[in-house]
């Protein structure tokens, strides 16, 4: 007979959701590739192939680069989507936005600077642009 056990070690994590509780505080940088429920307080940077969740009594103080994401708490520092941000009507958002779609609630505040459109490398497009504009200068 075959057996039908799965090896655990081999189980596909990036399915399985992370879950910051409430009452929780992480200081320091997050990497996942599975989709994260945020209800407590990060203080770094959140790095994810998936999708983010900041409950009403969740928070981001930092960086949080994933896929797409629904806020219905608080984020402050930069946020770098593939995809979209939907802001719940009790959100309060904070920061630079890099972002393809955004979808907000009436109610939410949002007091960003906000790019739509593919996210691109940020350092290669600041050297670019420079460059640019020293080439104009002295031309």
């Amino acid at each position: 007979m075959r057996s039908n056990k799965k090896n655990k070690s081999t189980m596909d994590t990036s399915s399985q959701q992370n879950i910051i509780a409430q009452g929780t505080k992480i200081v320091g940088d997050i990497e996942s590739k599975g989709p994260f429920r945020i209800d407590g307080a990060i203080e770094g940077n959140v790095k994810t192939e998936g999708k983010v969740v900041v409950g009403k009594s969740g928070s981001i103080v930092g960086t949080l680069q994933a896929v797409n994401v629904d806020i219905e708490g608080k984020f402050s520092g930069k946020l770098l989507l593939k995809g979209t941000l939907s802001l719940k009507s009790s959100a309060q958002i904070d920061g630079e936005v890099q972002v393809n779609k955004l979808a907000v609630e009436p109610g939410a505040t949002f007091n960003a600077t906000c790019t739509m459109g593919a996210v691109k490398s940020l350092s290669n497009g600041a050297e670019q642009a420079s460059s640019k504009t020293e080439k104009g200068q002295s031309a």
